[in-house]
């Protein structure tokens, strides 16, 4: 299922843009600002912030996390993109879990920097990375997983039309324990001009 041999138009690193939002890798020169806004955002955010299950193991400093990423991201296997407004950290969008073959699938995760929430950011930062999985990489299927808990990520689903699929009971381990999650998806099929065209028409209407 998860065979990349059929990989219609892949390509590490990519960036993309709409207006002053610019999505693109993470660099090892980020890490101040990476820091700054995590910190700044720490409360905020952990609620929502997965977690492994297992004990005992330390998570990789940030220099180990942006070679993962990028080593994730070379082999198709992910596309984590940091999130830039005006030029200014706010956040990162990542879509994980890439299937290719029969399957063609891949899953969206977001957070963003609370003085920025409300803005319409991630919203358009989804759309624009859903539309670079649909019609740029040949993806059939994105979905996003949001705990019920969760009214901020609930709305930005909600906005952007992507269809609820029903609950998967402890689906991921959040913040120190197996969570419910609410699944929502969106195929090629269900946005043929793009989501990101859709988007903007909801946004001008």
């Amino acid at each position: 299922m998860s065979d990349t041999t059929d990989r219609p138009a892949w390509s590490w690193p990519v960036t993309l843009t709409e207006g002053p939002l610019r999505l693109r890798p993470l660099r090892l020169r980020d890490r101040r600002a990476w820091r700054r806004v995590r910190s700044a955002n720490l409360d905020w955010l952990a609620p929502w912030e997965a977690t492994p299950p297992e004990t005992g193991g330390a998570p990789p400093g940030y220099a180990g996390m942006v070679r993962l990423l990028a080593r994730e991201a070379r082999a198709g296997r992910m596309l984590p993109l940091v999130v830039c407004l005006d030029g200014r950290f706010v956040g990162q969008v990542t879509v994980s879990g890439l299937q290719w073959g029969s399957l063609r699938s891949g899953q969206i995760g977001y957070w963003i920097d609370r003085r920025v929430a409300g803005r319409g950011v991630i919203p358009t930062a989804v759309a624009m990375v859903t539309d670079h999985c649909l019609l740029g990489l040949g993806l059939h299927r994105i979905e996003v997983n949001i705990r019920p808990e969760n009214a901020a990520s609930l709305r930005v689903v909600e906005k952007l039309g992507f269809r609820p699929e029903g609950m998967r009971r402890r689906y991921l381990h959040i913040d120190g324990a197996w969570r419910d999650h609410l699944t929502f998806a969106l195929t090629s099929e269900d946005v043929p001009g793009g989501l990101l065209r859709r988007w903007r028409e909801t946004c001008e209407a």
